[in-house]
């Protein structure tokens, strides 16, 4: 597998994209939805990332920037197929990496609080996220829990 700055420009990932955001229609409140659409992800304070296996598209994610120092993970996604394979931990070891050479010294997410969430909840936390309050715009919401960590930042 292999992973790459993604510039968001073809179809396939905005077609995994809108599924990702019909996905998150289906299952959480819209006002507790908070996933980025394509256009709010080609923003310049975002760098997206997506994951091949071959020519394959199997998972994304991004970090937004908040501050100079602090970034919020963004569109975590595994293809469904591909879930439980390690396709999310080596994106997600990748985007922590990434971020400590960007210079950020944080990273933080929301994700959902019910059952649907518990394995992106299991694998933040193996990653060293731990629970806290709300964090940037976010409001405490029965639908969301937020994570944050710590980075060793890289060449800096």
């Amino acid at each position: 597998m292999k992973i790459i700055v993604d510039d968001l420009s073809g179809p396939e990932i905005a077609a995994f994209l809108d599924e990702h955001l019909q996905e998150m229609r289906s299952i959480t409140p819209l006002e507790s939805k908070h996933a980025l659409d394509l256009d709010a992800l080609r923003k310049p304070d975002v760098t997206f990332w997506t994951v091949l296996d071959g020519d394959t598209l199997v998972g994304c994610g991004a970090i937004k920037r908040l501050d100079a120092e602090h970034a919020e993970v963004k569109s975590m996604r595994t293809r469904p197929v591909r879930k439980r394979s390690g396709v999310a931990s080596l994106l997600l070891g990748h985007i922590i990496t990434e971020a400590g050479r960007m210079g950020l010294t944080r990273l933080s997410l929301e994700t959902g609080s019910d059952e649907h969430f518990l394995p992106a909840r299991k694998l933040y936390e193996k990653f060293g996220f731990d629970y806290c309050e709300p964090f940037a715009d976010y409001r405490p919401d029965p639908n969301s829990v937020f994570m944050t960590r710590t980075l060793e930042t890289i060449g800096r």
